[in-house]
């Protein structure tokens, strides 16, 4: 049996939480934060501009050798400016739940992506973990984290005055 593995990532953005719960509950949206290496392709209808529970959202991606991997995903739980989870129906993955939490602090938002997921093919998986998912998904968020910067400006912690 293959492990459970996470990655958790945060990120401070120097924008409203309206601004970034607008940004990111927007499924049109993931294709601008998703590397075009990987031939992400929206398939599905959304049935709202907006995120809510129970939305279906079908897609390719190409994660390897550019063989397009069919992916759906639910939208499990949303509370509107904190936070929305996705969970894989079919795809890659032998799991998959991405929660997307958001905190509003001072001058900006912390943005906190905490992602569980399970490689299939038992210790082949884990074995791909080591060698490649794990590397892959950590540059995936990596050029999000990049492209929300430019998007929205790099956070720098403002000192208060005296």
């Amino acid at each position: 049996m293959s492990k459970v593995y996470s990655l958790k990532t945060v990120q401070n953005i120097p924008v409203t939480l309206n601004e970034a719960w607008d940004y990111f509950s927007t499924p049109d949206n993931l294709k601008d934060i998703t590397p075009g290496t990987l031939g992400f392709v929206i398939r599905s209808k959304h049935h709202g501009e907006r995120m809510y529970a129970g939305q279906i959202i079908e897609y390719t991606v190409k994660p390897l050798f550019g063989i397009p991997l069919y992916w759906m995903t639910e939208i499990t739980h949303v509370e509107r400016g904190k936070y929305f989870v996705d969970e894989q129906r079919f795809g890659p993955y032998s799991l998959w739940h991405h929660q997307h939490h958001f905190k509003e602090i001072p001058q900006g938002v912390e943005m906190t992506d905490i992602v569980h997921y399970k490689v299939p093919y038992m210790f082949l998986g884990d074995i791909a973990n080591t060698i490649l998912v794990k590397q892959q998904l950590k540059k995936i968020f990596d050029y999000r984290f990049k492209v929300i910067e430019n998007k929205f400006g790099k956070w720098e912690q403002k000192k208060s005055k005296v």
